[in-house]
């Protein structure tokens, strides 16, 4: 039974840190929901480093204010997001937050209000929503609890028996939403992972349990390293640690796990081992009182000892030489790729792109990692490739993080489409004829993959097992076999049609250069009147990348 009658910014914090730790601690289950058998379904993945990100930002500090947290944990989201689950997820957060602007404490209809105003700014982000999506669960949601709040304007434990319920219908309906969740028997991925996160939310309101130090990584006692010499950004700058003795009798280890909290709020670096019987704590903050005030809630202290580590990192930087500024002139045109394997970013570097950010299957960049390589190339105008179907939402979030420069993102689905969109850039050409030129020349490649199955699963007509190789082109499986090379081969009469003139295989990282080239022998062979060439892509996961032109 939910007892309060309004959250201020600490429980709205606590709630924030128990869905993330719900949705980490189930992260691989709903990986596994991932409809299509390759090797990248990580929208489990995606929301959980998304929502691990806004964990962390919402710890910078103690909010009072249930406005400001939303705004911290809107943030964090969204410098954090990654994959269009993430990036989707972000825009939620966005929403939520944008709505409580200025509330201290949030009432059931302000929180209902939140929610269907995330909902609506998640839609908007989206080029082209699609039902049966985390789009269609949160906003089902959310206009359901709409609702409720309007029925019982005071009741969480009303208003939240309906979030889950209506969750659990809703999720539940997405699989005769979309054909391929109907044939797959599955539930919408990213809507199941929207549903723990807001399960983690009751929890807290209704006291129940959750194991967030252990979930989490940001508050484990191992996720700090604790060098002071170190260079990088140094948000907190006192070393605080101190030893707890002689507890108070009324002292439970509830209590001690609450401390742990509260540290967390005011810093990073959190270590707090012991029991009833003593407690030694380490942690690094900016406001060393009020750790140690903290601490004296519980017992006496102890040996305390205080660093102030800019101190020490000031001492250890002095010898260096400053970093030289920059004062050449802003170049007219720029380039950023997202590319996964030596042999694409040593090509994409030939090219002239400016930064590569590694990312692509099963490791997709944050918005915030696009954004500060848009940054950091010198250049009015950036072009970004993101090469990615699932890398382009974050690319154009990140856009509108870089408001002093001009920034164009050419929809690349794939390294190929990326490496002929910088092949076509001209430097004397307009910044939109540039764009257009570019997007154009992607458009034209056509490409077929070739991987390999991590489920059993049937799909159309085909019959797929663990372990199969199989042959993608456009985003269809065409192919299913056990043998890489005439996978390879057979999808490769899918893609290649009389009028095309260039092929080129990219091969990944686990093929061997000479079984790259008994495949290239082949495909020469059979395509007389095309050119075939032969490139070291490096890609993880993907036996190999054709392109067809």
């Amino acid at each position: 039974m939910i007892q309060a009658k309004t959250i201020d910014g600490v429980l709205l914090r606590d709630m924030v840190v128990a869905g993330t730790a719900l949705l980490e601690k189930n992260r691989e289950a709903v990986d596994a929901l991932n409809v299509f058998p390759v090797p990248d379904g990580d929208t489990g993945t995606n929301m959980s480093l998304t929502m691990t990100s806004a964990t962390k930002e919402v710890n910078q500090k103690e909010y009072l204010s249930a406005g400001e947290a939303a705004a911290a944990v809107a943030k964090g989201a969204l410098k954090g997001a990654r994959g269009n689950s993430g990036v989707i997820t972000s825009q939620l957060f966005r929403g939520f937050g944008k709505a409580l602007d200025g509330v201290d404490r949030i009432t059931p209809v302000q929180f209902a209000a939140a929610l269907k105003n995330g909902a609506e700014t998640a839609y908007k982000a989206v080029m082209k929503p699609k039902e049966g999506t985390i789009l269609t669960v949160a906003r089902v949601i959310a206009e359901e609890a709409v609702k409720q709040a309007e029925r019982t304007p005071d009741d969480y434990d009303a208003l939240f028996t309906n979030i889950l319920t209506t969750g659990d219908s809703i999720l539940k309906k997405t699989q005769q939403m979309l054909p391929a969740l109907t044939q797959a028997g599955v539930v919408d991925a990213g809507g199941r992972g929207l549903l723990l996160i807001y399960m983690g939310y009751a929890s807290v309101l209704r006291g129940e349990e959750l194991p967030t130090e252990e979930s989490l990584s940001m508050e484990g006692e191992e996720s700090c390293d604790d060098d002071h010499s170190l260079i990088g950004e140094l948000k907190f700058i006192y070393c605080t640690e101190f030893g707890i003795e002689n507890l108070y009798p009324d002292i439970l280890e509830e209590d001690i796990d609450s401390f742990r909290r509260r540290l967390n709020r005011i810093g990073d670096c959190v270590k707090v081992k012991g029991d009833l019987s003593g407690v030694t704590v380490h942690v690094h903050t900016n406001e060393p009182g009020k750790a140690l005030e903290y601490g004296m809630s519980l017992g006496e202290l102890v040996d305390m000892k205080l660093e102030n580590m800019a101190q020490q990192r000031r001492a250890a930087q002095a010898e260096e030489q400053p970093p030289v500024e920059d004062n050449t002139p802003l170049k007219d045109y720029g380039m950023v790729a997202i590319s996964l394997g030596e042999g694409f970013n040593h090509i994409f570097r030939d090219l002239t792109v400016d930064q590569v950010v590694e990312g692509g299957q099963t490791m997709n960049p944050s918005i915030e990692d696009i954004s500060e390589a848009i940054e950091r190339v010198h250049a009015k105008t950036v072009y970004v490739l993101p090469n990615n179907g699932n890398v382009i939402l974050a690319a154009q979030q990140a856009k509108e993080l870089c408001e002093d420069k001009t920034v164009f993102v050419i929809p690349t689905k794939n390294v190929a489409m990326g490496i002929a969109a910088a092949i076509a850039f001209q430097p004397e050409s307009q910044p939109e004829e540039n764009a257009s030129r570019m997007e154009e020349a992607a458009q034209r490649v056509r490409t077929g993959t070739v991987t390999y199955a991590v489920r059993d699963t049937d799909l159309d007509d085909l019959h797929i097992h663990e372990g199969d190789i199989i042959g993608l082109y456009n985003g269809k499986i065409q192919t299913v076999g056990n043998d890489i090379h005439e996978v390879t081969v057979n999808l490769m009469k899918e893609v290649v049609t009389e009028d095309d003139e260039l092929i080129t295989v990219y091969y990944g990282k686990d093929v061997k250069p000479e079984d790259a080239q008994s495949v290239t022998d082949e495909l020469t062979e059979a395509y007389g009147d095309c050119d075939v060439d032969m490139q070291l892509g490096g890609q993880p996961l993907y036996y190999y990348l054709i392109s067809v032109e």
